[in-house]
């Protein structure tokens, strides 16, 4: 098949482009995207031109089998992004990529993560401690404390109680501003001094305080406590020279940030969807009092905790931490019978293809066991991507989903999260996909 022009899309401004639209309903209007104009609609943002993909088949060529074709999206070479995380494995290429992707494999083996299980649990019940019948919390601020924990002393064996408040407040204004990407704000803000741009990297500033006083304390220590921290540490070059305290930075600014919220999101829906869903909770807390039998899970339960598993799997597929994953084409290809130039901007949308009827019946529907029906070993194999995927895919999967599966069952078996009447719910789809003003519910012990 001799490869096309780009079809037509949204029409948009002479100036501006789709920036207006998509800034406004981002969610909306990529749904409107796919709905009104198929599976491979191009767009443009002021000078930027996109290409949007709705079929798990060209993800899957994006995203693994011409991947060599494609780097990160250029969203993740913006001045803010590269003040976060640095040169770390989300935004890094080439050799270098590769090079830093081998030294950290070690801390994500199976097994390694696994001898985690215990720490993910402990921190959990430390905080049932605090959790009282009747009680009214965030349930999102209480998933990101808890999985910040998590993260911190099974990668970096340190413990950011006392850090908590002042990283929270922290990380929750610096993710605010890439709702805006899609405007002439987030490009000014970038490149200018602006309010905004000195707010973002006083915040920065604050994490950098946290993530170089423990490479410090290590490196006065010279403890080896097998965590991903001493493994960089002692990573060598050929030549013999170290990692520099900015190379591990980035890879541990990257790995706390990544490696805390996927989790602590999907456990933000996963209440907010059992509360709605009183069948899909009473089948879940069935399967907690048949296996656990009133005590605390242990990594030798995952396998019997189906149930649990398909409830983090259906939350994710509807609420995907990451909703939307981009590239950037650096060789011309082609994708769906379209010739895609060099500098396209590329992205698949976890929020459209996971909840396509195509691939899943009743796609807005919380099914979990939908995960247990033969139907789902026919699904295209990008039709579920929430930790993306190819060379690229998300280092921290396994680490991610038996967490959320240990810390859901966790809690579960003790306590039932009840929305507060009146408090909406509104989708923020900054950086990850997040409850804008929290997830407000009431703690009812089982």
């Amino acid at each position: 098949m001799v490869a096309t022009a780009i079809p037509s899309g949204p029409r948009g401004g002479r100036v501006l482009g789709n920036m207006r639209e998509f800034n406004s309903d981002s969610l909306g209007f990529i749904e409107r995207c796919a709905r009104e104009f198929g599976d491979v609609v191009p767009t443009r943002f002021l000078y930027v031109p996109a290409l949007f993909l709705f079929h798990p088949d060209h993800v899957e060529y994006v995203l693994a089998t011409g991947s060599k074709n494609f780097i990160k999206a250029a969203s993740l070479r913006s001045p803010f992004f590269q003040r976060l995380v640095g040169r770390g494995l989300v935004t890094s290429e080439g050799d270098f990529w590769r090079r830093q992707r081998r030294l950290a494999q070690p801390a994500f083996h199976r097994g390694r993560v696994e001898a985690y299980a215990r720490t993910m649990v402990a921190y959990a019940e430390r905080m049932l401690e605090r959790w009282t019948d009747g009680r009214a919390l965030d349930a999102h601020e209480e998933m990101m404390t808890l999985t910040r924990g998590v993260v911190a002393q099974t990668l970096f064996s340190t413990d950011v109680s006392d850090d908590s408040r002042e990283i929270d407040d922290a990380l929750s204004r610096i993710v605010r501003p890439f709702a805006e990407q899609a405007t002439l704000k987030w490009i000014l803000d970038n490149r200018l001094p602006t309010p905004a741009h000195l707010r973002f990297n006083r915040d920065v500033r604050k994490i950098d305080r946290f993530v170089y006083r423990l490479i410090e304390e290590r490196r006065a220590s010279r403890e080896d406590t097998g965590d991903l921290l001493s493994m960089l540490l002692a990573a060598q070059d050929e030549d013999g020279s170290g990692m520099t305290d900015k190379q591990l930075r980035d890879e541990l600014m990257t790995i706390f940030l990544a490696g805390h919220e996927t989790t602590a999101l999907a456990l933000t829906w996963a209440w907010y969807l059992l509360a709605q869903n009183p069948e899909a909770e009473a089948k879940l807390a069935a399967e907690l009092d048949e296996v656990l039998e009133g005590r605390a899970p242990t990594v030798e339960d995952l396998p019997r905790l189906r149930y649990a598993d398909w409830v983090v799997k259906e939350s994710m597929r509807l609420y995907p931490p990451a909703w939307a994953v981009g590239r950037e084409c650096v060789r011309e290809c082609e994708v769906g019978g379209y010739r895609v130039p060099t500098g396209m901007q590329v992205f698949g949308f976890q929020w459209v293809v996971q909840r396509d009827p195509r691939w899943f019946t009743d796609p807005l529907a919380f099914r979990p066991e939908r995960w247990g029906e033969e139907s789902i070993s026919r699904l295209p194999k990008y039709a579920y991507f929430p930790f993306g995927g190819g060379p690229r895919l998300c280092i921290g999967n396994y680490f991610a989903t038996m967490e959320a599966v240990l810390i859901l069952s966790t809690i579960a078996r003790r306590f039932r999260l009840r929305p507060i009447p009146g408090k909406e719910v509104e989708v923020l789809p900054a950086l990850s996909l997040r409850p804008k003003h929290g997830l407000k519910m009431t703690l009812e012990k089982r």
